[in-house]
């Protein structure tokens, strides 16, 4: 018989878990001194790694030892109370601690019997989040819809258009197929990037997605030339199939009026998705529900707590108001998976609410979020956030050489040089490249503009006020 390899003593374990959690605390107390983009050069951090795997076990203290040898000179540090770039990924001491156990329970959720207490507790603390939030009633678990905690909101995008395929079709989509009914998908200029992919992984392909014009100053929707698209292709014979509505879009944090494109949407029988993955915890604040207006008409609406709310990515909440579009599309049941509970009708099989089968026990780093933290914690991270995003404005507004190219939504602000796209992308590049901060960047009407959002659990004043000082020293040159 074979001998079991050396697996780590209760006691070991305990020992190396100590030193790693001391690792990762020194880590977070190093990262002023670091800069926050990586500067590496390509092939930099492969070189440091042998050809081949060790032929017989290290003692974890080398790996923990490489950690910053090799791993830490090659990272971006998005823990960094600088980083402005994309949107934050938070992860906070509570998240990371609810992901270790989370880890060390190791179970599998796929099916309510596989683990009750994993699909029991991401119902409950997605009710609670769903509260939190003022979504309505319909989208609770004990309605007819409910929330499933997706990786990103990539794969919710694609789950709400398949839900949405299977309503349309009447369920004949699953069966045979997509058929010549001509589905048309419908989102802004500025829609995420997933909206397309989530029609080529359908089978629709790219030209079935309708990019529709937006507002020069506001970047939304513009809700005449989406009825005009809309109407133009249900002439045709062309079936619209879904709606897709930012409630905050990546670019300039964008929000689509909800009520107006919802009622566009209903009037042909279109399923309405609203994507408020970064801008949508903000709602835990009651000021800053405003972007949700009209969420109450929506079929399906993510958010990711793994952006500003604190929260281990990766957490995506997912809310579908009707889930037996859902579980139609995406329910099968092989041999091997039947069991009396699901047969009972009496459980929820979370294996039925998105494309893959396994999938871990990610409410538990939410759970230890909302627990510790507590609502009025969370609101005040992300009051803080809207407020340094202000602070950031005002800035921009006091220095001539500068302006806003978009107001400021929430924690986001978009801006430019005056003198131009090239400076403006050279400031920008030259504060990254200097490790002080880290910006990014993105196209307005056809001009370049600098993005930075703010909501890192670790940023303050002096934080934002240094990469304005930054920015300045670059656009002197």
């Amino acid at each position: 018989m074979p001998h079991q390899p050396p697996h780590m003593s209760p006691e070991e374990f305990r020992r190396h878990g100590h030193a790693a959690i001391d690792w990762i605390a020194d880590y977070w107390a190093s990262l002023d001194d670091l800069p926050v983009r990586s500067q590496a050069a390509p092939g930099d951090v492969r070189r440091l790694l042998p050809a081949s795997a060790p032929k017989a076990g290290e003692p974890f203290d080398a790996l923990l030892a490489d950690l910053d040898r090799v791993v830490v000179p090659g990272l971006t540090h998005w823990q960094h109370p600088r980083f402005f770039a994309y949107f934050p990924a938070n992860s906070s001491p509570a998240a990371i601690l609810g992901d270790l156990i989370s880890s060390g329970i190791g179970a599998q959720g796929m099916i309510w019997a596989t683990s009750p207490a994993v699909t029991e507790v991401e119902q409950a603390v997605l009710d609670w989040f769903a509260e939190a939030l003022g979504l309505p009633a319909d989208f609770r678990s004990d309605g007819p819809g409910g929330g499933v905690i997706q990786d990103t909101a990539s794969t919710a995008t694609f789950s709400a258009l398949l839900a949405a395929l299977h309503r349309a079709s009447g369920g004949e989509a699953r069966r045979h197929g997509l058929g010549d009914a001509g589905w048309r998908v419908y989102g802004s200029s500025q829609a995420h990037s997933s909206l397309v992919k989530a029609a080529m992984m359908a089978g629709l392909g790219e030209d079935a997605v309708r990019s529709i014009a937006v507002d020069p100053e506001t970047q939304a929707i513009d809700l005449a030339a989406l009825e005009a698209a809309v109407e133009a292709d249900v002439e045709q014979g062309l079936t619209p199939v879904m709606v897709h509505l930012a409630a905050g879009s990546t670019s300039t944090g964008a929000m689509d009026d909800l009520v107006g494109a919802g009622r566009i949407a209903r009037a042909h029988g279109a399923w309405v998705h609203v994507d408020a993955a970064w801008a949508g915890v903000a709602a835990v604040c009651p000021e800053h529900r405003a972007h949700l207006a009209g969420v109450e008409s929506a079929d399906s609406f993510v958010t990711n707590p793994h952006k500003w709310l604190l929260t281990t990515f990766d957490c995506s909440t997912f809310w579908v108001r009707d889930r037996a579009a859902l579980t139609g599309a995406l329910s099968i049941l092989p041999e091997y998976l039947r069991n009396a509970a699901t047969e009972s009708g009496e459980v929820v099989d979370y294996r039925d609410w998105h494309p893959q089968l396994g999938r871990r026990f990610r409410a538990i780093k939410l759970w230890a979020v909302l627990r510790t933290y507590g609502l009025e914690g969370l609101r005040e991270h992300v009051r803080s956030g809207v407020a340094l995003a202000a602070l950031v404005a005002d800035l921009v507004r006091a220095d001539d050489r500068f302006e806003l190219v978009t107001e400021p939504s929430l924690s986001l602000v978009v801006f430019r040089l005056r003198s131009g796209d090239e400076q403006t992308m050279a400031a920008m590049e030259a504060v990254n490249a200097s490790g002080e901060a880290y910006l990014s960047h993105t196209t307005v009407e056809g001009r370049a503009a600098i993005r930075l959002a703010v909501g890192s659990w670790r940023t303050t004043r002096a934080d934002v006020e240094r990469t304005w000082r930054a920015l300045q020293a670059a656009a002197d040159g």
